[in-house]
């Protein structure tokens, strides 16, 4: 996941339509500050990472959506938002091809981080799980991505 840059640092100023998404997206730095400093005491080794995870989705879904859903922001303000760090870009780029739409994290397409080297079991279609087997994702804790769901 790519550090967000203030935006101070850039010599750059921000396209027309930041000032809309701006306030959303310190929400969204203010959940992973309390992701980052949420106690491990009691979780497994995998889960300490989950919650950033998590919310690094959540805020590259939100400008996803805004983009190429709700056609809400410019082309423009897209661009800066994935170069700025803001939204992961090759995320999207996943999310945009068929069978990926719900994709959680890259790692889970990675068969490098796998032990067998396949995807992970969160990108296997419920229907062909065992019944009432729950499913957690071991690099994010999804419990779930496949397309077909």
């Amino acid at each position: 996941m790519p550090k967000v840059q203030p935006s101070r640092r850039s010599k750059q100023q921000p396209p027309e339509g930041w000032s809309d998404l701006e306030p959303r997206l310190d929400e969204f730095k203010q959940k992973m500050r309390d992701a980052e400093t949420e106690p491990t005491t009691g979780k497994r080794k995998v889960e300490s990472t989950w919650g950033i995870t998590r919310v690094h989705h959540q805020r590259s879904r939100y400008i996803f959506d805004l983009y190429y859903k709700r056609k809400a922001i410019s082309l423009e303000l897209f661009t800066y938002c994935v170069k700025h760090g803001h939204a992961d870009g090759t995320l999207m780029a996943k999310w945009k091809k068929q069978g990926f739409e719900k994709l959680c994290c890259l790692q889970c397409v990675q068969p490098r981080d796998t032990s067998f080297g396949t995807a992970c079991i969160c990108r296997v279609p419920k229907n062909k799980l065992e019944e009432g087997r729950v499913v957690e994702c071991v690099h994010c804790g999804c419990r779930g991505c496949a397309s077909s769901d």
